[in-house]
């Protein structure tokens, strides 16, 4: 029988689940049988769990190579997820993707891609097609801030404005791209003034507060309801690992050593619970008993993923108008 969440604790018990799913794959990754790279979001669980939490199901979630958090955020389907990053066949994208390429439609989770914001227009492509039907849907897309230095950004900013689309674009800023600094990258100047500046409202706060997070983006789909321009969100957060893969990467010397320690204090997952405790919102017990519900889901979704069989060689070009016979 499912465990019940009280509402109060939900975005708690959806964080520590991303971050308890995330935890499993990089324990389980040296094993060699998830044969895609792998970018996790420990650290930056607020983010993905206070934006969705302020989203209804109808809503379209675009997401990018980072995106585990969104997927299960979104409500994205556990063992489709983990058979997808295994290669099999009943994974969310037939095996076919890998890590980077999640999609559950059933959920509204359009897709996510490697590309630097290559999901960007494809959201002004949904935000557009709900202008033309005149229906509530609104499209997010989440981003990092190394996007801000693609082109296509800021052409999409011009026309997300132009035609009033109800798009949510959401920086998660976590200070680097790869191994290099912000200040090695960009100006010093604040993105969400370059939004505004392109005519979309703006919001910024603190991406390790759920609580916060939640609140502007809330307050961001309140004014796309009542006059439909676009909103451009930031939030500064921080990726614990290394960019890509299951290890820390300290040793590069590329982060200074306090600033990661300094960050870590900074655990959204531990600050939520902190504050659930103080509250009396949630017991010790109560926690233990969520956590080992977590796992034992977490098991049964690497059951399945090894369950499922590879694709078929017969089913190679399934997918595809090119067939060599």
């Amino acid at each position: 029988m499912p465990i019940q969440i009280p509402e109060q604790v939900k975005p708690y018990y959806e964080m520590l689940r991303i971050r308890l799913v995330e935890e499993a794959l990089a324990e389980r990754y040296s094993e060699q049988e998830m044969r895609c790279p792998m970018h996790l979001c420990i650290g930056q669980e607020a983010v993905p769990v206070g934006v969705c939490s302020a989203l209804k199901t109808s809503d379209m979630v675009f997401g990018n190579h980072r995106s585990h958090g969104y997927y299960l955020a979104k409500g994205g389907d556990l063992n489709k997820m983990t058979a997808e990053i295994y290669g099999k066949v009943d994974g969310c994208c037939g095996g076919r993707g890998g890590s980077m390429h999640l999609i559950d439609l059933d959920v509204n989770f359009m897709g996510c891609t490697p590309i630097v914001a290559g999901t960007v227009p494809l959201g002004l492509g949904t935000g557009l097609a709900s202008k033309l039907r005149g229906n509530d849907q609104i499209t997010v897309v989440f981003f990092g801030d190394g996007c801000f230095e693609e082109g296509v950004v800021h052409e999409s900013f011009n026309y997300a404005a132009l035609m009033e689309l109800p798009v949510i674009f959401v920086c998660e800023n976590n200070e680097y791209s790869v191994y290099t600094n912000l200040e090695s990258r960009q100006p010093d100047r604040p993105m969400n003034k370059i939004a505004e500046a392109h005519g979309w409202d703006v919001g910024s706060g603190n991406g390790n507060d759920l609580n916060q997070v939640a609140k502007i983006t809330q307050q961001a789909v309140s004014r796309i309801k009542a006059h439909g321009r676009p909103q451009f969100l930031e939030f500064d957060t921080y990726r614990w690992l290394e960019h890509c893969g299951p290890n820390e990467d300290d040793h590069l010397d590329y982060r200074p050593a306090d600033q990661v320690a300094s960050w870590k204090k900074k655990c959204p997952v531990l600050q939520m619970q902190t504050q659930l405790l103080s509250e009396k919102s949630i017991s010790q017990e109560e926690l233990d008993s969520y956590r080992q519900s977590i796992l034992e889901e977490i098991e049964l979704s690497f059951n399945f993923a090894k369950a499922s069989p590879f694709p078929s060689p017969e089913s190679l070009y399934q997918f595809s108008n090119t067939n060599p016979s």
